[in-house]
């Protein structure tokens, strides 16, 4: 595991009001830290299905003991939990097992603008380009400049360190390039501190290779001012949340379907209504956007396969946890007493020794009869498509008249674990880590374990594209519709 280099986080904290039940600056004895530290081996080592599927042991092991030995001196919760517990929950490589900060921590940086690095890239393979600068009067590095190196590291080196604080499923990587591509102020900053000044390799627009003393973003009080009016324009002509999470519009010749989240929006309502109308509509195409889909109800994503699968079909192949509840672990796990009742009912332990969720290994499901899609079905997907959404690729890959398209997705194509995903809370920081209990592996799967679901036509990043705002999977779509419609 690699050290910070710079932990400087949380000086710009104070010119901010301070909430009276929380001190980001608290800093934890190092005996409390390992203490932390050791609850959560513990519980990780007692009831995560998959600590060992993609780390062995003995390496898991020592990963394990070279956090204990970091712990030298006393830390902040944010400190604590980037420098140690982030990469202890990247090398289990699943997806799931993330950390997150307190409740206090979240309670008190929501809304607040802080200094951080002041570029905006667009990360893919050992690739980064510029896409915004949050320095605006800033006119040395532009938009759709390739950035080389930062404090000297090389981008494809920088790229691997930061891999190494960031959770994926085996090692399914694409979504931590869409995260880093999405927030890398935000990831550069925790990991490797914050600087005043950055010195920047790039490559302009000439293709000559430069270097540039670039200062850090410091928003001042005006801007932020500025922002939380923004914010509020912005709100009030925002959409709805259940637009948020899935909406259907229609073009001459397809239907556009939205679905960012297999959580909550009423789902099986809106397929319902929103299958009904394409068939009135006799539509022949429809696209459904998933890249932004980390998953949530297997429910969900089981009735929108049925409106498009021609046959029937299983979540699992196998569903099943190492331990029937949350037991000497119950009171620091969300909603840990609800839980470990519903286990008694939803798992029975089988030969193996392992307890089975038999609905999803077992129940068949059938394809809808009203209202089935039959037409040409056009699913994008890439890194952020995750969870609940890769088992939905998985169920339609291969289907007739079925094409994946983009990207691989950040989801395990062989399995994953999940299902019920608590949050471990570690008694003195108030850390949390996610604890999924079930190792899940797909009904049918055709690939090897570490890999996501791959599209069956892929189309990477293309610098032009994303220098101009073009969304090319979306496009590459609309013309295949449209040239298929001669």
């Amino acid at each position: 595991m690699k050290t910070l280099i710079y932990f400087c986080i949380l000086s710009f904290l104070f010119s901010c009001s301070v909430s009276k039940n929380y001190n980001p600056d608290k800093k934890y004895s190092p005996e409390q830290l390992q203490q932390d530290y050791s609850f959560l081996r513990q519980v990780l080592e007692k009831k995560h299905p998959s600590l060992y599927w993609y780390t062995p042991k003995d390496t898991m092991d020592m990963y394990f003991n070279e956090g204990y030995k970091a712990i030298q001196d006393s830390m902040t919760e944010l400190q604590f939990g980037w420098k140690i517990i982030a990469p202890i929950t990247s090398a289990i490589h699943c997806g799931h097992t993330s950390f997150s900060m307190s409740r206090g921590w979240n309670k008190f940086i929501r809304g607040k603008v802080i200094p951080s690095f002041p570029l905006f890239l667009k990360i893919w393979n050992d690739t980064m380009v510029v896409v915004y600068n949050l320095n605006k009067k800033d006119s040395v590095i532009k938009k759709g400049d390739f950035i080389t190196s930062i404090n000297g590291i090389k981008s494809a080196e920088l790229i691997n360190i930061m891999f190494d604080y960031m959770v994926e499923d085996g090692y399914s990587e694409n979504v931590n390039y869409i995260r880093l591509s999405e927030a890398f102020p935000y990831f550069h900053r925790n990991i490797f501190g914050l600087y005043k000044t950055y010195n920047v390799g790039y490559v302009d627009s000439a293709g000559i290779e430069k270097h540039a003393i670039i200062p850090y973003y410091n928003p001042s009080a005006d801007s932020i001012a500025k922002r939380k009016a923004f914010l509020k324009t912005i709100k009030k002509r925002a959409p709805s949340k259940k637009e948020r999470i899935r909406s259907l519009q229609f073009d001459t010749s397809f239907a556009l379907m939205t679905v960012n989240s297999f959580s909550n929006g009423h789902l099986k309502h809106f397929f319902r209504k929103s299958f009904r109308k394409i068939h009135r509509r006799n539509l022949q195409n429809l696209v459904i956007d998933i890249r932004a889909n980390g998953g949530g109800d297997i429910n969900n994503y089981v009735v929108l396969a049925k409106y498009l699968r021609d046959s029937s079909f299983k979540v699992s192949d196998s569903a099943y946890s190492i331990k029937k509840n949350f037991k000497g672990f119950t009171k620091h796990i969300t909603s840990g007493v609800f839980n470990n009742l519903a286990l008694i009912f939803l798992t029975h332990k089988e030969e193996d020794g392992n307890y089975h969720f038999g609905f999803w290994e077992n129940h068949v499901f059938n394809p809808k009869r009203r209202n089935h899609f039959n037409g040409n079905t056009y699913v994008l997907i890439n890194g952020l498509t995750f969870s609940a959404s890769s088992l939905f690729c998985n169920a339609v890959k291969d289907q007739p008249g079925i094409t994946l398209v983009g990207e691989e997705t950040g989801g395990g194509w062989y399995g994953n674990s999940g299902i019920i995903i608590p949050d471990i809370i570690l008694p003195n920081t108030k850390l949390r880590v996610r604890l999924p209990f079930f190792r899940i592996v797909q009904y049918h799967h055709i690939a090897e374990k570490g890999i996501g679901v791959m599209p069956d036509v892929y189309i990477p990043p293309v610098y032009k594209d994303v220098v101009n705002g073009v969304d090319t999977k979306m496009e590459w779509v609309i013309k295949t519709i449209r040239d298929t419609k001669k």
